[in-house]
């Protein structure tokens, strides 16, 4: 049965996307969106308007019904399902059509999406309860008319094999909360959330202030273009900002980010490029009877590559209390939260943590002096996303500042560059001593393996030397050998450690060969106790 309603408004607003330059003879639903009036846009006038707004008060958006919002919980909001005929580009430009997300208990602020056209204009895409499916009792049909999205989904191509990747059911890129994004990686798994800001995550004093994208620009992909560009507008009561994103969808997402903030008030910890992500426990330091899961983590560790050009790897805690740790540098060359981990059997969960993607920064420029902050935090469950990692400037963030910065981030299975250094794969520790003798107290053993890169070369009988350094305490019953797996470059080594007492212990190892560095280098952070 034809729904006449839906003719007659497809037939209005196929006009209006005739006049911004989109092509006609899409089909009826796509055509079904209810679109604004053509109002001039570009890039540069974006920033020009942050810029402005940021010297004058910080003002919420209207409210909506939050009783309403209340009521569309996790599982309610899980029943409203948008309907994809409706998806903006379903036929083009473009291989990529954009869904939309539904407004709920987490995601209450409604964010405006644009589409814009060739002749520098953008049209406002308003809510219609009708571009989704939901139950006839859903609290969602009480929210008033144009009530606003939470967020959208780059979906998977349209024009690829359908049968292997149906673009209706698949998506590769989600905005949705906040300033929160996310890419599914070259192994198809969503897991860690990028950042367009972080606002005082770990500042003594302060609460964490989380701005929202209020704004997103939608630009018609250019003939035989894979990328695809989008604009956003930021804003909270510290800061305001213009994004644009270039995004690309090959073997891994990459993702090039063109950030201008500008500082409405003091800001203690202005974190750039940040990302959150999920550690619970692994085999370094699984709680006993804890779960059943060997591991639960969406990361394993923080890479860094800093200015002095040293490769770190510093494994991720699960802490007793809030903790932050910053690694100080000058023009970085990149970091990351990585899960490094890839066996199934790690984890045996049908989840698959064992294909959560790495996410690395990439500073398009010079980022000066500053830190890698990472902030861990405790957590009991899987369900919360307890670590951060971001580049904090050394210079705090003083109102009617200006910041530029590019920088690209890379979606991937591991890091996106090749190094000749070893990297390190796991982290274990269990009690000291030698087995079948009194074990000593106080004394933690350690087994730090390392793979690949020059320690594959290694010619045979020589065996790698441990550099081990420490804040406090002292080691023994030092050694390394090659992990009896028949694998070539892979090596471990193992050491004991007493600690000096009950203060936290830094601890730093790599591997070398006469004057030659073997492996990146392993940070710890070591809780006594």
């Amino acid at each position: 049965m034809i729904d006449r309603r839906s003719v007659l408004t497809a037939v209005a607003s196929s006009v209006a996307l005739s006049a911004l330059g989109l092509p006609l003879g899409a089909r009826a639903a796509t055509a079904g969106l209810k679109l604004g009036k053509p109002q001039p846009f570009s890039f540069d006038a974006l920033i020009q308007e942050m810029q402005s707004r940021a010297t004058q008060p910080y003002a919420q958006q209207g409210s909506l019904p939050q009783s309403v919002l209340e009521r569309i919980d996790y599982a309610e909001h899980g029943k409203i399902k948008f309907n994809s005929d409706f998806a903006l580009f379903r036929d083009g430009p473009g291989e990529f059509p954009v869904t939309f997300f539904h407004l709920g208990k987490y995601f209450r602020a409604p964010v405006h999406l644009y589409v814009l056209a060739p002749a520098g204009q953008a049209t406002e895409i308003h809510y219609d309860s009708s571009y989704f499916s939901m139950p006839p009792n859903s609290p969602a049909r009480e929210l008033p008319k144009g009530a606003g999205f939470a967020g959208f989904r780059l979906q998977e191509s349209r024009t690829g094999d359908q049968q292997k990747l149906d673009w209706h059911t698949n998506d590769w890129v989600a905005f949705l909360g906040a300033s929160y994004f996310r890419a599914i990686g070259e192994l198809a798994q969503y897991g860690l959330s990028a950042r367009g800001i972080a606002i005082d995550v770990a500042s003594p004093g302060r609460s964490e202030e989380f701005p929202d994208f209020t704004h997103f620009y939608f630009e018609p992909p250019a003939a035989g273009s894979q990328a695809v560009t989008i604009y956003a507008a930021l804003e909270g009561p510290s800061v305001t900002g213009a994004y644009e994103f270039v995004m690309q969808r090959g073997k891994a997402i990459v993702m090039d980010v063109e950030a201008h903030l500008f500082v409405r008030r003091d800001v203690s910890q202005l974190g750039i490029a940040p990302m959150t992500s999920m550690y619970w426990y692994s085999e370094t330091n699984k709680p006993a009877a804890v779960d059943w899961r060997p591991e639960i983590h969406d990361s394993d560790g923080l890479a860094m590559w800093n200015g002095a050009g040293e490769y770190i790897w510093r494994p991720l805690n699960d802490t007793a209390h809030p903790t932050t740790s910053t690694f100080a540098d000058k023009s970085p060359r990149g970091f990351g939260l990585l899960q490094r981990d890839r066996s199934f059997d790690h984890y045996l969960d049908g989840v698959h943590y064992e294909r959560r993607p790495s996410l690395w920064v990439e500073p398009l420029g010079d980022w000066g002096e500053g830190s890698v902050q990472l902030v861990e935090l405790p957590t009991d469950d899987e369900t919360v996303d307890n670590i951060v990692a971001m580049w904090v400037p050394k210079q705090p963030a003083k109102a009617g500042d200006n910041l530029q910065l590019k920088y690209r981030l890379t979606w991937s299975a591991g890091e996106p560059h090749e190094t000749a250094l070893a990297r390190c794969i796991a982290t274990r520790i269990g009690r000291g001593g030698e087995p079948g003798q009194n074990r000593p107290r106080g004394v933690c053993k350690f087994v730090v393996e390392f793979l690949g890169g020059r320690l594959g070369t290694l010619p045979y009988g020589t065996r790698p030397q441990p550099i081990l350094t420490a804040s406090s305490g002292s080691f023994s019953d030092i050694f390394t050998e090659a992990v009896p797996d028949s694998v070539p470059g892979h090596w471990r080594a193992q050491f004991d450690f007493t600690a000096a007492g009950t203060d936290v212990v830094d601890m730093r190892l790599f591997l070398k060969n006469a004057d030659q560095t073997l492996s990146e280098t392993w940070l710890y952070q070591y809780h006594p106790g």
